[in-house]
Order: C-alpha cells, then structure tokens, then sequence
C-alpha cells in the first residue's frame, strides 16, 4: 500500500504497512482498485454519451458510492470491497459492450454516422485536443490513429477470478508508485476533489436531489485520469473546474437539507445526557438521523448527536421529536472513549469511524457505506435492532454540562447582515477568523483551542465542520447578543460562511472579497475537506492559512502554484498568527 489522503498520514510522508487511519495495506490496495475501476466505467460511459446513448441513474450513483466508500474513515471491510468491486467490472462491462453495439449496428446509416464519429475521434487525438466537453474524454493523446490502442487497461483489464486473490495481485499494480512527481500530486488532488464532492452529492442524492452537470464533471474528470500520460495544464484546469462544481454541489445540498427539513435557526442545544434509555447517532447523514427519529417515537429512547450531526438540532423539522434531547461527545477522534462512556447503542453514518474497542463493538452499527469488520450493518434504515439494543441497555446517567450555540448557517447570517455590518461600523467587531473544516487528534491541533483563547474580544469566530469542538464549549461570550464562536453547521456548510462573506463585501462597497476583514484559519484532515478548499480558491478566497501540516499528496511545485496564485500558507504559531490577524505582521 501507499496511501497519503489525509491529514494523518504517517510521518507526513505516507503510509505503508497500514494506515494511521486504521485500514489494514489489503483494504487500501481494494480501495486503489475500486478507484481504478471507476476510471474504467468512466471511460466507456464518456464514450458512450458521445455515441448518443443515455447513461442510467443508478450507475452514476455507484460512481458517488465507489468515490464515497475510499473516502478516509468510511469503510474498512475487505468483504464489502469486494462487493464493490465485482460491480464495478459489471457496469464498466455493461457500457463497454453497450459502445460495442453501437458500433457494430448493422444498417447503412447507422455504419455511416459510425464512420463520422471514429473520424472524428481520429482527429481529436491527432489533435490533443481531449479537454473538452464534446470529445472523448478516455481517449489518449499520443497522436495514434488506431482508436483500439488508446483503451487503457483500467478499461480493459479482466480478472482470473472474482476473489480476493485476483484483486489483490492486480492492486499492487494500480496504487501510487512515484508520489513526490507533480502530475502525480495533481491527479490525486484532483481525485480527493472528487471523492468529498461525491460524498456531497449523496448526501442530496438520498433526499431526491442531483445535478446531471455534476456527474457528467466527475465522468469526464475520471476518464481524463485513466490516460497514461497526462498533462500538467489539463490536470490543473480539471482540479479547479472540481472547485467550480464543489459550491455547485454545496449549493445542492443546502438546499436539499433546508428544503426538506427547513432553513436553520440558531439553536442552544444540551450538552450531555439525562437519564434514560439512549441511543447516539453520529456521521453527517440527516436522512438517517430522520429515520431514526421517526422509529424511536413512543418507545421512551432518547437520541443524542454526536461529532458532525450536531447542527441537525438547528433544523426546523427535527424540532418536532421530543425524544431528541441534546449532544454528547466531540469530534470524530476522540470517539473510542467516549463511546465506551455511552451506555446505549452508537449508529455510525457515513465516514469518521474509527475501530471499535471491545467495550461498545457489540453495540454500534454502521449504515450507508460505513463498513467494518465485525460491525453489524444496518440495511433499508431499519432501526429495530438498534431500538432493541437500547432498551436492553442500561440507562444513561444525567450528565449535563451546559449548551452549545450552533444554526449560523446560510439565511441566519444573511439575515444577520444589517445587524453584523452595523457592529463591523461601530468598531465592536475588529475582524472575522473562519476556523472550520475537520479536526484529528494531533497535538498540534491544541494550536485551534489556543487561538481562540487568545483572540481578542473584538474578533468573531466563524467555523463549521467538527473544527468547532476545539473552541465551541469555551464560554468565549458575545459581542450585543452575536455569539463570538458563529456555528454555520457541517463541513459542507462552509459554504454559508462565504454566502455571508460575500454579501458582506456587496454592504461595504468593497471589490474583492479579499479585503474583507476576514482571516482564515482551515483546519483540513479528509477529501472533504479538500473539496471545501479546492471550492474557496474557486471562489477567490486568498491568504488561506492551511494547517496543521500541509497535505503530503502536494508536490513542492504544486505548493508553489498554491502560493503563487492564492497565497495559501502554512500555520507556525499562536503568537505569529496573532501578529497577522491584528494586522501588526504581514505574511
């Protein structure tokens, strides 16, 4: 295995023998694999649209769910890679042999209109010209006019058998072999960028909302990848077209979640447990956390949140369950003690799960993608067994440690925008410092509580994502009733805070979003996080401050393309930020 997606990898440099993460070298070479395979499907998917034949809805879903699942802390079940993988050989088999057809139609018109589409897929190659939205994605840029040898093998490659032992022997041949060259370093950025935008996008695919554009950008952006040779330039317009379609699918989901559930309103919600039978629900999935809800009616169970789940308490339409009493616990890491704190039964939806100790394994479950060996999974969102498992379970003991402030999302600060500008007039607000994005158990994360501490009181904290749990219980207080910490909601939520930032700007009469008062201060661990930055720079943000450690899967050149464009920077120390923030030191 060679594996460096996230945050954590091992030494900075990337992990090997097994991830930090948990995931045994035969899961990470799986997922290697399945990434291959997309690649593939994508390829005659690209070719196939192109022949003028439909692609179905269910098979761009296995693109979301195949990108999703490799995502870090989602699923670490050799089996259930497996699974994934043997489909995946089917749907690239069924597009193939559907642009197979195509071509072998036997009538004269339709072998005439086959002549025309071949030519032109001739001079698309002889002309490199492959970065566009009406050629062929998938095919090489060589200057060869025999179409048959621009099929990569990921397109063509077939098993000795659908086992572990086949797969396995074909990964070591598909993973990461040179990880310090640039185009390297581009394409796996780019993947990352795709991966937290698929998880977005399923997010709002389960609520019945999708975007054709945004598959049609993750095909296109796949069957690039599964060339041989590649090119720095395409590369880099491809991964900031993948920022451009991350706000796309942020907006998607926001309004899928507050169509479905409500515009967000700020929310003081109990922090701790009371007594009573209990059940934790933690992830990002809303849908789940409903299903929940609605089973556990009139069967005396509380429901907590817990990590990323917690903005859920400021939706309208959760509101209405008087069994969904508060949070428990923090973010993502610091899980395996306090699920073994928790007495009722845990469900884990989408990705943060870590590997259970013995003390809660026979009482946590997993949903959606989530896989764990030796988890019992949860299918069709039946949650009887979980219901059961509670209520066999002994009571959670009152533990309340007072209220978080979360619900700043989108409207509520847009709302708020009078009554902020007004302040940011009057002198009382200095600066906004966005610390949002993903925390991990470093200890240089310690650097987010510092900072926080340190702000002075005249500067407002604007996060989302599990970040938040550095800051969010320290009492920081407010400035005329406007919380210091501003909880805008989950990581994909980071969108409502440039939303405001960019209304903002159109109040003060300013230009360029940039001279705005406003810092940023991006915690990153995962490929969704990725997408959140990749979507910022979209939107012109500059002078972000990425830390604690720069992402390992960036070359040195790709730094520098980084900083030259958009001055991204790394993080040094407390005081050093406090200098720049105060406008006493530049960077």
């Amino acid at each position: 295995m060679f594996c460096f997606q996230c945050e954590e990898t091992l030494d900075s440099t990337g992990c090997i023998k097994s991830g930090v993460c948990g995931k045994t070298s035969e899961v990470s070479d799986l997922q290697d694999l399945l990434i291959y395979n997309l690649k593939g499907i994508a390829f005659w998917m690209s070719k196939t649209k192109t022949a003028g034949e439909n692609i179905d809805n269910e098979d761009y879903l296995f693109l979301l769910k195949g990108l999703f699942t490799t995502v870090t802390n989602v699923n670490f079940d050799p089996e259930k890679m497996v699974l994934l993988i043997n489909k995946s050989l089917d749907i690239r088999d069924k597009y193939k042999n559907k642009y197979n057809n195509v071509l072998h139609l036997s009538d004269a018109d339709a072998h005439s209109n086959n002549l025309e589409r071949k030519n032109a897929e001739k001079n698309n190659v002889q002309n490199n010209n492959i970065y566009n939205d009406n050629t062929d994605n998938g095919v090489s840029i060589n200057g060869n006019s025999n179409l048959a040898d621009f099929i990569p093998d990921s397109a063509n490659w077939e098993p000795s058998g659908r086992n572990l032992d086949a797969y396995y022997k074909k990964a070591e041949s598909v993973g990461i072999k040179n990880p310090s060259d640039d185009l390297v370093s581009l394409s796996e950025l780019l993947i990352y960028g795709l991966k937290g935008m698929a998880a977005y996008a399923y997010h709002a695919y389960v609520l019945n909302y999708a975007d054709s554009s945004m598959n049609d950008f993750i095909v296109k952006a796949l069957s690039y990848l599964a060339n041989k040779e590649l090119s720095s330039d395409i590369l880099l317009n491809l991964v900031f077209e993948c920022g451009e379609n991350g706000v796309k699918v942020m907006e998607l989901l926001d309004k899928a979640n507050t169509t479905h559930y409500g515009e967000p309103v700020p929310t003081k919600v109990l922090n701790g447990t009371k007594k009573g039978k209990s059940i934790l629900i933690s992830g990002h999935d809303l849908f789940e956390l409903e299903e929940l809800l609605k089973q556990t009616q009139g069967k005396g169970v509380n429901v907590y949140t817990h990590g990323e789940m917690l903005p859920a308490h400021s939706y309208p339409y959760f509101k209405q369950f008087k069994n969904f009493i508060g949070n428990y616990g923090g973010a993502w890491w610091e899980q395996q003690r306090e699920f073994e704190n928790f007495s009722g039964p845990i469900v884990m939806t989408t990705n943060c799960i870590q590997k259970p100790t013995e003390k809660y394994k026979n009482r946590i479950f997993t949903t959606d993608m989530v896989a764990m060996p030796g988890v019992k999974h949860i299918d069709n969102h039946d949650f009887s067994e979980v219901i059961k498992k509670a209520l066999e379970s002994d009571d959670t003991p009152e533990d309340i440690k007072g209220e978080i402030n979360t619900g700043f999302a989108r409207n509520t600060l847009v709302n708020s925008a009078e009554t902020i500008i007004n302040l940011v007039q009057a002198g009382k607000i200095k600066n906004f410092v966005v610390m949002a994005g993903c925390d991990s158990s470093d200890k240089e994360r310690s650097y987010y509580t510092d900072l926080a501490k340190s702000l002075p009181d005249d500067s407002v904290i604007l996060t989302a994502g599990c970040a938040k749990y550095r800051y969010n219980r320290l009492g920081l207080g407010d400035i005329e009733g406007l919380p210091r910490v501003i909880d805008a909601g989950q990581c994909n939520d980071s969108y409502s805070l440039v939303v405001a930032a960019l209304k903002l700007k159109e109040a003060l009469h300013l230009s360029d979003i940039n001279d705005l008062p406003i810092f940023y201060e991006i915690a990153w661990y995962e490929q969704k996080a990725v997408l959140v930055l990749l979507a910022l720079l979209y939107l012109g943000v500059k002078n972000i401050r990425l830390g604690y450690k720069l992402p390992a899967f960036l070359s040195p050149n790709v730094v520098n393309i980084l900083i030259e464009k958009f001055n991204i920077m790394g993080v040094s120390s407390v005081e050093e930020s406090l200098l720049y923030i105060n406008g006493n030191a530049s960077v």
